[in-house]
């Protein structure tokens, strides 16, 4: 069967099973359990022949044999059973719950759905796009906020394909979600049409590139599920789960950095007072590494990504709007990463990318540096895919063609032979450069630059379709609103 085809022929059941009360993530997890068992289960015989790692008794056989209460009591405890264990088994079944309310459901997926294919056979090209298939599926779900932790393929591929990792590189995604910039990336470097790698190094990216950190134990488990059938990793897979990479500094550096951390608000820990009321205090991140202290996640991210890249490494990593622009410890961490490392590119996307509603963000490129007295940064490129360009997730959703462009004019071969397409006589050019001087003469040296004409503000010809101008406006509101709260904070801590 093909990808699309499985993914279908599965989603078509998570529809009868929502009229059971089972979310679209929850549905998505139930898998996760069932088909990481059944896999151990083919896996223990030919042509694979493996001892399995899953106990006796808790293995798919005995979830096969029985039917109705009996099924669903054992069902619960294989889980809870499975949850208690280290390694692999503990981070794909840790805090796992049965989400079925009928039994029969249950047996259904089971026979019919998971046990009618031999998911060991099928390749790994495969397996995994369903599996992906399953998860933008999920993330398209709006009400279940699985968005958040699903960046749209088509950008992954460009930034890999810019960044342009080598063999025997280490690469490593600070808030991995479910794993795409760690796939991706494996799966540039083995790419015959990319290098033809000899057996040292398939044995470092099967067992030394990767390495993801992932605060949420449930997007964990999908990315640990997301690499097993993409054929990446055994009994081992380089995920740390529930730790929150912010708290320190690991000690370990890497080639490498790419990564979207989570949007949103200020980190904050809800507390419950003495008299019953809640309030809410926020987490401001203090650590020897970083040049300012702030409670908001994204500079902290950026801070953070700059300690774990080795001398001349490499990173790029999406970021809101607010990162390019904000004042304070914002100011201050911009100075000091343009003067600290080669920010050398900015990739400004488009509104109606995300799954996350109302973001608008951008693609910072930067390669840290040894200590100089002089800047590193000498000019900043901009590709504008804002301007003028409107892309909607269902009837006009982003494709890798959409970035032919800009990967083209980032020119990773030579970046120091690049040629803007914007002058005095092309004004329409998406393609430009800052020099240092320029961005720093700006107020809050802010990198919130655009250039280009808006052809809607000109022509009412032009104007994009109502559904489109609507979602562009609650965009534009809701990255207001969440700057005034951000406003209201800092006054009220002040005041304080």
């Amino acid at each position: 069967m093909t990808p699309a085809a499985i993914v279908q022929k599965l989603w078509n059941y998570c529809n009868v099973l929502r009229d059971d009360g089972m979310s679209y993530g929850d549905y998505v997890e139930q898998l996760t359990f069932l088909l990481f068992l059944k896999m151990a289960d083919e896996r223990t015989k030919k042509p694979f022949d493996q001892k399995s790692m899953v106990p006796s008794g808790y293995d798919w056989p005995s979830l096969l044999k029985k039917d109705g209460d009996e099924l669903f009591d054992h069902y619960r405890h294989t889980l809870e059973k499975l949850g208690q264990e280290k390694g692999l088994l503990g981070l794909i079944f840790g805090r796992a719950q049965n989400k079925f309310q009928d039994p029969a459901k249950l047996r259904r997926l089971l026979v019919d759905l998971l046990g009618k294919e031999n998911w060991s056979i099928m390749s790994a090209d495969v397996k995994g796009e369903a599996y992906e298939g399953l998860l933008e599926k999920n993330a398209q779900d709006t009400k279940s906020g699985a968005g958040q932790y699903f960046t749209p393929r088509p950008l992954i591929q460009a930034i890999v394909d810019v960044m342009a990792p080598k063999p025997k590189e280490t690469i490593c995604d600070p808030a991995c979600g479910t794993g795409g910039f760690l796939l991706s990336a494996f799966a540039y470097v083995s790419d015959p049409k990319h290098y033809k790698l000899d057996r040292d190094q398939k044995r470092f990216l099967e067992t030394e590139t990767l390495r993801g950190w992932e605060l949420v134990h449930a997007t964990a488990r999908l990315c640990a599920m997301n690499m097993m059938l993409h054929g990446i990793g055994g009994e081992a897979l380089p995920i740390e789960a529930g730790v929150d990479s912010l708290a320190s500094d690991p000690g370990e550096r890497f080639d490498i950095i790419l990564t979207n951390p989570p949007f949103g608000k200020k980190s904050s820990t809800t507390i419950i007072g003495a008299d019953g009321k809640v309030y809410s205090e926020k987490e401001t991140i203090e650590r020897d590494d970083f040049c300012a202290t702030t409670s908001n996640k994204q500079l902290n991210f950026i801070q953070h990504i700059k300690t774990l890249l080795k001398q001349h490494g490499r990173a790029a990593v999406v970021v809101p709007d607010n990162v390019l622009f904000e004042g304070g410890a914002g100011e201050t961490i911009r100075r000091k990463l343009l003067q600290e490392c080669d920010v050398h590119t900015l990739l400004r996307l488009p509104t109606g990318l995300f799954y996350a509603q109302g973001v608008k963000a951008n693609v910072i490129f930067f390669d840290k540096k040894p200590a100089s007295e002089t800047p590193w940064t000498k000019k900043l490129w901009i590709y504008d895919l804002r301007t003028n360009l409107h892309f909607t997730l269902k009837t006009n959703s982003l494709q890798r063609s959409d970035l032919n462009e800009f990967v083209a004019l980032y020119n990773s071969k030579n970046r120091h032979e690049r040629q803007p397409t914007w002058s005095e006589e092309s004004a329409d050019g998406r393609w430009r450069s800052y020099d240092y001087a320029d961005l720093m003469a700006r107020d809050k040296a802010s990198l919130d630059i655009f250039w280009l004409r808006d052809e809607s503000l000109e022509n009412s010809d032009n104007l994009p379709e109502p559904g489109i101008i609507a979602r562009d406006i609650i965009a534009d509101l809701e990255s207001a609103l969440e700057q005034l709260k951000l406003i209201a904070e800092d006054v009220g801590a002040c005041e304080e």
